[in-house]
């Protein structure tokens, strides 16, 4: 049995809180929660702190999930939900397979210098190439991103619990409006996240004692879902692209070291 003290608990409340004010509309609030939850485990005692942090995590993920999805429903664009789901799924069952042998501190660096190096990637072609491109070609680059994102962002899931800079960089490139980003993302990480915890339960990774913690997690994930949007209104569409930039860059650089 797991045996958390009051400055654990405070420690989980508060990574969850930020975690669903990420969910409900602030680019980059959960960035810690990852390595809060790891710390807690690890400093509990607790042999793989970081690989059981995942199935510590994932219901949480879900309640906020639900309550951006309940916020958020009607502004999904599932032309793009539709074009990252099966390569997303394709992920996850990869990384079911090797998730005993590719670690979350692996994958995360393979991640970071990805994030990185398509970041520099669209800016630089914006910059060299400011032109617009054609619409066929539009089309054709979109599908690339769709396929090779979405199954990074399966594995990531799967793995570390780490595809939201993976899709945060998909749907930012596509130039999604503020709210139709919010949305898809909503939708996508509650779709991709439930269908992650059949995998996690036959991994052990999720357990009665691991949802003990975790059911009790759900207040602050919920309410930080729900304050979100207060904050999201007071972003224009610049100040939420640039956001997701920063959360980008940092979660990359973040991932490398």
């Amino acid at each position: 049995m797991l045996e958390l003290t009051i400055w654990h608990w405070v420690a989980l409340a508060f990574a969850s809180w930020l975690t669903g004010l990420g969910k409900g509309g602030v680019p980059g609030a959960g960035i810690v929660t990852v390595a809060v939850f790891a710390w807690v485990l690890d400093h509990a005692g607790i042999d793989e702190g970081v690989r059981r942090s995942v199935g510590l995590l994932l219901p949480v993920l879900v309640s906020a999930d639900v309550v951006a999805v309940l916020i958020y429903r009607q502004h999904a664009e599932w032309r793009h939900l539709l074009r990252l789901l099966p390569w997303t799924f394709l992920g996850i069952i990869a990384g079911y397979f090797v998730f005993d042998y590719l670690s979350g501190d692996r994958l995360k660096t393979i991640i970071g210098i990805i994030l990185l190096a398509l970041t520099v990637i669209h800016f630089g072609k914006q910059f060299l190439l400011p032109g617009k491109p054609s619409d066929k070609a539009t089309s054709r680059g979109e599908l690339v991103w769709g396929v090779f994102l979405g199954f990074l962002a399966g594995g990531a899931t799967m793995l570390a619990n780490a595809a939201g800079p993976v899709a945060a960089l998909y749907l930012i490139v596509m130039r999604l409006p503020k709210y139709a980003f919010l949305g898809t993302s909503a939708w996508l990480f509650l779709i991709v996240n439930v269908s992650k915890v059949p995998f996690m339960v036959d991994l052990d990774i999720i357990s009665f004692e691991s949802f003990d913690i975790s059911w009790k997690l759900f207040f602050p994930a919920a309410l930080g879902a729900w304050m979100g949007p207060w904050v999201a209104r007071r972003l224009n569409q610049t100040m939420f692209e640039a956001l997701v930039w920063i959360f980008i860059v940092v979660t990359g650089v973040k991932f490398l070291f």
